[in-house]
């Protein structure tokens, strides 16, 4: 498993999320090159086909592009087009689960809308 990620996810997806943290973290900004699939290879006791597929993934999105012959790039916007996926992922998925809550609590569409509505009246007095 690679550091920090989930066990249940596939190797080349922990690691296009690696990559991903990596460049959020601005350890590679945009124009400059990543590791290789031989270097994520070595560093992660995998595959280098396993790591080509994470990268792939990551130019599949564009995150990443090839330069032919020098490797992988971070592409121009890759940090923000990773927080804004990762913003829109995360949210979506907490809505989910909160509708799927507020059915097995027998809350009504009306009342959860009611419920969301005060707290963001809540937060917005928090904040002034």
């Amino acid at each position: 498993m690679i550091a920090g990620q989930d066990g249940s996810k596939p190797i080349y997806v922990q690691i296009a999320d690696w990559l991903e943290n990596e460049i959020i973290a601005d350890t590679f900004k945009s124009d400059e090159k990543v590791y290789s699939q031989y270097q994520l290879a070595e560093m992660f006791n995998i595959n280098p086909a396993t790591a080509a597929k994470g990268l792939n993934i990551l130019v599949d999105q564009g995150i990443l592009y090839k330069k032919r012959g020098l490797g992988m790039f971070v592409a121009s916007g890759a940090k923000e087009k990773i927080l804004s996926k990762r913003k829109s992922e995360t949210l979506r998925s907490l809505v989910e689960e909160l509708v799927l809550e507020a059915a097995r609590l027998g809350i009504s569409e009306s009342d959860l809308i009611t419920m969301i509505q005060a707290s963001i009246r809540e937060k917005g007095s928090e904040d002034k």
